[in-house]
């Protein structure tokens, strides 16, 4: 697997904003497939417990898309997670890609 992810995270009084970023870190230009709109996701976790996701509740363009990333290349996605709950979270971004697998992982303190 080529591609690589990293995940920011910025707090502020009443929001968390996260950062994804996927690199191709391969030689070869690596295609994307979306089956919608959601082209990334990010879970806030308790331990095991899933206390948000930025997917839920919404509604997405159903509609095949693509992007390339050609070798080197970044892109980022950004998701808000408005009133979060106090505490220490594990936060989890997910590329939504049908045919690639890419997550990354930190912790935010709120």
């Amino acid at each position: 697997m080529t591609l690589t992810g990293t995940l920011d995270t910025r707090t502020d009084e009443d929001r968390v904003a996260f950062v994804f970023t996927v690199e191709n870190e391969g030689n070869e230009a690596e295609q994307l497939s979306f089956r919608d709109s959601c082209t990334a996701d990010f879970a806030v976790l308790d331990g095991d417990d899933e206390r948000w996701r930025w997917s839920q509740g919404r509604m997405f363009t159903q509609a095949l898309q693509s992007e390339e990333l050609a070798p080197g290349e970044t892109v980022t996605y950004e998701g808000e997670w408005e009133q979060p709950d106090a505490g220490t979270h594990t936060v989890v971004a997910t590329l939504e890609a049908t045919n690639h697998d890419c997550e990354a992982r930190t912790e935010v303190s709120v």
